[in-house]
């Protein structure tokens, strides 16, 4: 695990009681109509407090989620009792997942890739877990494709990389190509913000 890596895990040790009031901008409509579309074994990368979990469908064999922060699997672990599909939760780093190649259905990620320190690298991860034929589903924010926007993203993100970790002008769009992975569907949630993502 890299020195940035455990900066920022120490950060989400640190604010995982409070996260899900953090977290409210994602609405439960949208994580439930992104994950109507997971099925067989899914691998959900920085499953966080599992706030997903409530919505998987019973087209999902199971759940192995994954984060790099122990207090939030910690919470997760409530959720995980609650689920509608079994799931397991490992502490592990998305950059450097400890799964043989080609062992999921579908990959999950919400709100995650603003945070893996070195995201192309995450995402060259997701590729190799993702089983031929798989999908990647990603609810995720990304730097404003709006000039004026875009430039205030860049200018206030320290301050969010200081306070959480989490970094509010990811070029999430080239990062997905650079990892080698193509996007089979996009919306956008909140302008060219928020996005629901389905690659391969």
């Amino acid at each position: 695990m890299s020195k940035q890596t455990e900066i920022i895990k120490r950060r989400y040790n640190r604010i995982a009681p409070v996260f899900n009031t953090m977290d409210k901008m994602v609405r439960p409509s949208w994580r439930k109509e992104m994950l109507a579309k997971a099925e067989g074994k899914v691998l959900e990368v920085g499953i966080g407090t599992g706030a997903n979990l409530p919505f998987y469908p019973s087209a999902v064999t199971y759940v192995t989620g994954i984060d790099f922060s122990s207090k939030m699997i910690k919470l997760a672990k409530e959720e995980a009792e609650k689920a509608p599909v079994p799931v397991k939760l490992m502490e592990m780093d998305a950059e450097e997942m400890d799964f043989p190649d080609a062992s999921f259905d579908t990959v999950v990620t919400a709100c995650v890739f603003c945070s893996v320190p070195d995201p192309v690298q995450g995402l060259k991860e997701l590729k190799r877990v993702l089983k031929p034929g798989g999908k990647v589903l990603m609810l995720e924010h990304m730097r404003s494709e709006h000039v004026v926007l875009g430039k205030l993203m860049d200018i206030i993100n320290p301050i969010t990389v200081g306070m959480w970790g989490a970094n509010i002008n990811r070029k999430t769009m080239e990062n997905i190509q650079a990892a080698g992975l193509k996007v089979k569907q996009e919306k956008q949630l909140m302008g060219s913000i928020v996005r629901e993502l389905t690659l391969q």
